[in-house]
Formats: structure tokens, sequence, C-alpha cells
């Protein structure tokens, strides 16, 4: 193989260097790893077995244990068994824990019983971030995105996923039966094979079905109308695209538009965003420590009582509207055509007629004033505002906190801009790391220490990113 560079021979005795520290530089980000985990109180987080007992075979401290999934998270090993086979042949992570190598039921059995803890880990790091003045300004991004869970979409039932398999079931076996029949009334030519192999089928249906009618009992007491068969936390999902969906969980973060760093994130298994707002808004006001919070989010978040909630609690929320009236797309006039004239009380429409007020409704619990004009049957451009009599027109009581909000947004339209740059990149760079599974994990507590893993990995990436890792390795020893 001349030309090339030639391999060392493996038989060729090395001198390397006697002590691991030799091999991990002063700007690893172990170093940062381990510096982290020693200043912590694990205690007073919520770790288990912190202290040993007088008696039985010595465990591993916490600590390791911490420091072996931290190292993992951060370099895109989530698996319990290959963290066990790294710690054996890792340089860096012997370093890190002197060697010890868990098997990977005692790294799984740490990462499932201290799930609580784990989670007050990722919120001290970002008091830690607060400390160090990497949230100076008071503005957070708000997003949910879709997880895939360890189940199946074949595994997971709904009402109508139920229906349309039965249904299925039923029609393949009234074939089979008819196939059947033609073949006793010779019809068809038939061979005693074909005839058991029929039969046979008919009998796998029908033990299905059978199966599908217990499931179909077990979804209709469940409260929310679904079971998961594999994770019985997980559920069906909407996705953005059209006619799919996932079964998995919906990630919510709070994201500084400063640093980009996750100020707080929540994991639930409630498909929609849109009673989330006022939750994850003051769960990041309160990692942030201040009074003062600008909350910016997508469509998905509109909801007038969220909204109403933030106002009343100092939050400043940024949603735009979200868009279900289809009038401006059938070619008639929309709502926001309508001008509400608060001195009158009264909204004047395109035609300069005025709506007045005519009585209130409760729909969903709201309070709805109703306007119209008195004019509508007799207004020469009604087609393109209503196909009825009367345009009616609703208002809720408290609209004006939407109207404000709505204000701030046309003052200032760059900041949907400034939420799409700043909450969509750790969702897109986490699935990156988690690869085309995502959650290894089943349950909403297990999996909900799976993403704190991954929120404090992606947070201390970031820091190491904007301080530097010396830096870094300083402010934590001081």
């Amino acid at each position: 193989m001349s030309g090339f560079i030639d391999e060392a021979d493996r038989n060729q005795g090395t001198l390397l260097p006697e002590r691991v520290e030799e091999y991990v530089s002063e700007e690893n980000p172990v170093r940062v790893i381990d510096a982290f985990i020693g200043e912590l109180d694990l205690a007073k987080l919520g770790f288990e077995r912190t202290e040993p007992k007088s008696t039985g075979r010595p465990g591993y401290h916490p600590a390791t244990m911490l420091k072996i999934y931290l190292y993992g998270y951060l370099n895109r090993i989530q698996s319990s068994r290959r963290l066990e086979q790294e710690a054996g042949r890792n340089l860096e992570l012997m370093w890190l824990v002197g060697r010890l190598a868990p098997d990977f039921k005692t790294l799984a059995d740490f990462r499932a019983e201290n799930a609580a803890a784990i989670k007050n880990v990722c919120r001290e790091f970002v008091v830690l971030c607060r400390n160090w003045g990497l949230f100076t300004e008071a503005t957070v991004a708000i997003d949910g995105s879709k997880f895939k869970a360890v189940n199946h979409r074949d595994r997971n039932f709904t009402s109508n996923k139920m229906k349309t398999r039965m249904a299925l079931i039923e029609q393949s076996i009234a074939e089979y039966l008819t196939q059947l029949d033609r073949m006793d009334r010779k019809e068809t030519p038939s061979a005693p094979r074909q005839v058991a192999r029929l039969k046979e089928r008919i009998t796998t249906l029908k033990q299905e079905m059978r199966r599908l009618r217990g499931l179909k009992s077990r979804m209709e007491t469940a409260p929310d109308g679904q079971v998961s068969l594999v994770d019985p936390d997980a559920r069906s999902m909407a996705s953005q695209g059209k006619g799919t969906g996932v079964v998995g969980y919906n990630v919510q973060t709070a994201v500084d538009t400063k640093n980009h760093l996750i100020v707080t994130h929540e994991v639930t298994n409630v498909g929609s965003d849109r009673h989330q707002l006022k939750n994850m808004a003051e769960a990041a006001r309160e990692a942030l420590g201040t009074e003062k919070l600008t909350a910016i989010a997508d469509r998905g978040y509109y909801a007038g009582e969220e909204i109403k909630a933030c106002d009343d609690a100092g939050i400043v929320p940024l949603v735009p509207k979200s868009l279900t009236s289809t009038s401006r797309a059938d070619g008639r006039y929309a709502k926001g055509d309508f001008v509400y004239i608060r001195k009158r009380d009264v909204y004047r429409c395109p035609a300069g007629q005025y709506a007045i007020r005519r009585f209130t409704s409760i729909e969903h619990g709201m309070a709805i004033y109703k306007y119209w004009s008195s004019a509508c049957p007799r207004c020469a451009i009604r087609a393109k505002c209503t196909t009825s009599d009367y345009r009616r027109i609703g208002r809720w009581e408290h609209e004006q906190v939407l109207d404000k909000m709505q204000a701030r947004l046309d003052r200032d339209p760059t900041r949907m801009q400034l939420r799409r740059q700043t909450a969509e990149h750790p969702f897109g760079t986490i699935k990156s790391w988690m690869g085309a599974t995502h959650f290894l994990c089943r349950t909403l507590p297990k999996v909900s220490a799976e993403m704190s893993l991954h929120v404090l990995a992606y947070n201390l990436k970031r820091v190491m990113k904007i301080m530097g890792t010396g830096k870094l390795m300083e402010v934590l020893q001081t």
C-alpha cells in the first residue's frame, strides 16, 4: 500500500500516559460536568440514596449516576445499555466517574426513580444562569412540539380508529364467508386446503374482533377516550401535516429571546396548546425571578381566558389572533372590517351603519355581547356581509384585553418573527439529538425525566458556547 499513510503495527509497544487525567484537556466539557454536579446539594434536590446504608452491599452515589447521564445526553447517548458500554471504553467517561461502570439496569432505575430530582437539577442550572446575568431581557417565546412515544400508532386506539378497524374486520369476515358460500355451491373451484385456510382466517379475525371489543370497553371508561397499549400515558395527537398524527407527548418550553436558553419546560399528554399559556408564562417568570415578563406565542395559544389571566397576573402576552372564520375566504366581510367605538358601545359596519348591543349570551362560560343593526335587511351590500337577514357580531365582555394585545402586535410585528427564531430552534436541535425514535422511556414521569436531561444538556452546551468552557469553570468553582 505504498503512497498511502501507513497504519501502526498492533504489536508495537507504546508508552501511553500513566494517568487518566492526562487524557482530558483543561477545556474538555467533562470538566464542566464534574464541576457543576460537584457543587449541587443532591439530597436537597430530592435524590434518593445520598447517604449510604450501614448494611448491605454499597451502591453508587447519585452524583456518579448523574454525571454518566449528563455526559451521555451531551454526546447523544441516551440509552442505558449504550452508557454501560461507554463507561467501560470511553476515556472521558472513565475520567469523569473514576472508572466506575454501573450496569444498564442500575442506570435505568436511577433515571426512573429520580425523575423529580432530575427536573430540579435542570431548574438549578437556570437559577445559576440567572445569577450569571444571562437573562437580562424579561422576554420569552413559548411553544409546544409533539414528540413520539414508545407506542406505535397501531397500538393506540381512539373512537374513530376503533370504528374504522372493526368495520374493516367485519368486511373481511363477510368477504371470506361469501367465498366459502360460493365454494359450497360449487360456483368457484375449491380445494380442502383453501377451505381450511379461509376458515382459519375467519377464526383469527373473530378473535381479533373479541379483543377489540374488550379494548373498546376500556377506551370508553378512559377519561379522554383513548387507550395506548405500550405506553399508557401516550396520546394520539394531530400534527401539522394534514391527515397525519403522532402518538406521543406535547412538550412545552419557554425560551429566553436573548441567549436562547430554555427557561422552563413541561411534558404533557394534552395535544392542544390552547390552555398552556398562563401556566408556562408564570413558570417562566418564576424561573427568571422577575415581576414583569413578556410572553410571545403562536396562534395555537390564542384563548381569551388565558390571555386575560396573564394580563391580570402582570404578564404581557403577545399572541396573534387565530383565524377561524371563513367569511373572508368566501368573499364576505370579516369581523375585523367592523370598527368598535368604545364611547358609544357600537360597531360601525362597512356600509356606515351602527350595530348596537342587543343582548348577552353565555358561551363556554363566557359572557358574549351580541350586536346588529336594524338596517341590515335593507342594506345594499348585505350579500357581501352575511347570508342571513342580519349580520350579528359577538364581543366578549373582556375583549378590550384582546384589543390592547392586538395593538401591541400591530406596533411591532417583528415580535412574531422573533418568536419563530427563538422557540423553534431548540426543538429542532433536541429532536436531532434524540434521533428518529424520540423518547426511550414510558409513562409520563419517566418521559419528563428524559426531557429534563435533554433540556439540561442543551442549556449546558449553550452556556459553554456563550461563556466559553474556561470561564464557565471559573464561575462554577467560585
